[in-house]
């Protein structure tokens, strides 16, 4: 019976993908279309989700919450419900931006348990390492270039409200033209980087098992990640622009290179 909670649990993570799909398409498009079917497989998702838990506490014979992937799993399935109920009574829509991603993403890692099936070949094993590599690092390009335009908004915010003219400053873009950059660039960092999260996390499944998640450079990738989904979360909804917006940002990345030194040397160890 486990062996069918696992299958439904990750049943259910198949679907919440669709969440976070939906969460892509809203910041990349600044708009949500596709909010009505998107939460209609949620909703079918969190019945899977339940199926396995009920599952877990029947083989187990206590409360599915006796290790990581169960707290992880129980977790995840507590915010989809509370996010069906606001939904339902409140129309929160806006919410789904931020928890989407965050179900998915934890209901993936809950069901990474058991051993991993092992890769097929060392050619495969590299060339999904290289993608994680390359996606991660198109995400931090795209998160430079978003700290980038937002040193020169405080820059500029600050010189126009001093009233001090310059010719450097002169050949700054229009503020609204650096705040439609820096959106752009949070959204195709976002997407890159949690493509690069859940490419990585799977290597490391089938690589360690489930030790995968006790590597201290897997939490720190989680966290920075977190780090992200707030700041999408925040200038999406909230509306933060400006010195906010852009002072996150910069914190973000510092979140980011700090995941990076502790990724240093991660594919070339592993492939040698």
């Amino acid at each position: 019976m486990q062996d069918m909670a696992v299958f439904w649990l990750r049943a259910a993570a198949a679907l919440y993908s669709a969440g976070l799909f939906h969460s892509a398409y809203t910041i990349l498009r600044k708009r949500s279309q596709i909010f009505q079917p998107v939460l209609g497989i949620f909703c079918v998702a969190t019945v899977l989700h339940f199926v396995s838990l009920v599952e877990t506490a029947i083989e187990q014979g206590h409360f599915p919450a006796n290790n990581f992937p169960q707290s992880v799993s129980l977790f995840a399935f507590v915010i989809a419900v509370a996010f069906l109920f606001l939904y339902w009574r409140y129309k929160f829509q806006s919410l789904s931006v931020f928890l989407f991603p965050l179900v998915f993403v934890m209901t993936m890692a809950a069901a990474m348990q058991g051993s991993g099936s092992g890769w097929s070949g060392p050619t495969v094993r590299g060339a999904w390492l290289t993608l994680h590599v390359v996606l991660v690092l198109l995400g931090y390009a795209a998160m430079v270039m978003m700290a980038i335009a937002s040193v020169l908004y405080l820059v500029q915010e600050k010189q126009l409200k001093s009233k001090k003219q310059s010719a450097w400053f002169d050949r700054l873009p229009p503020l609204g033209t650096l705040d439609n950059f820096i959106s752009n660039s949070m959204g195709i960092g976002f997407v890159l980087i949690t493509l690069g999260v859940i490419t990585g996390s799977s290597w490391a499944y089938i690589e360690f098992g489930t030790r995968w998640i006790s590597d201290p450079k897997i939490v720190i990738s989680f966290i920075t990640w977190l780090f992200y989904l707030l700041m999408v979360f925040l200038r999406w909804t909230a509306g933060w622009r400006g010195r906010k917006a852009a002072i996150l940002a910069l914190m973000v990345l510092f979140c980011s290179a700090a995941t990076w030194a502790a990724h240093v040397g991660l594919r070339s160890k592993y492939l040698q």
